[in-house]
């Protein structure tokens, strides 16, 4: 099977490339470079590109972040942790991350949010029954922790519906959670 070779671009191309992209969907500083990088001729017209882009307002890792992690919490219903990890994934600065996740959790009640999560994610099962099994309780338990709800709120909400989640607070390190 033969690979296809890219068409590397020059700089008005580059830039035109760069636009295309950023109309199709947001992207951060570190996505958008990655991807120009990738197609330049010469790869010192990327950070120029960038400049300009960020000169001309089109280009705003502040704003991506804000409204990624505010789409996280209301659209998605996911924890602080999980917003976090996810934009550090798509390369925002780690500085910019927590202090857009810090605004758009500002005032969050966790443990409603996770009542809510555990409603979404197991509405036709009936969780009181589901959670008698220890094994039904640790898949909930690392399904919050992987949504980047904190444990101590996890465990707490879970305890409503199960008397063995008492044996979830040392999971939290042995399985390899953060």
């Amino acid at each position: 099977m033969q690979t296809r070779k890219t068409r590397l671009l020059e700089a008005g191309q580059l830039k035109d490339h760069a636009l295309k992209l950023l109309a199709g969907r947001a992207l951060s500083v570190g996505e958008l470079r990655e991807k120009l990088r990738r197609r330049a001729a010469v790869k010192g017209d990327v950070d120029g590109i960038i400049a300009s882009l960020k000169e001309m307002k089109v280009l705003n890792d502040r704003q991506y972040a804000e409204h990624f992690a505010g789409v996280r919490k209301e659209s998605r219903g996911f924890g602080r942790e999980r917003a976090l990890a996810d934009l550090l994934k798509k390369r925002v600065a780690p500085q910019v991350a927590r202090q857009a996740v810090g605004k758009a959790y500002e005032g969050a009640d966790e443990a409603a949010m996770i009542e809510a999560y555990l409603a979404r994610k197991y509405r036709a099962q009936n969780l009181a029954e589901l959670l008698k099994d220890q094994r039904g309780l640790a898949a909930a338990f690392r399904r919050l922790r992987g949504a980047g709800f904190s444990s101590g709120n996890s465990i707490r909400v879970l305890k409503r519906y199960s008397s063995e989640a008492d044996q979830l607070e040392g999971m939290d390190e042995s399985s390899g959670v953060d």
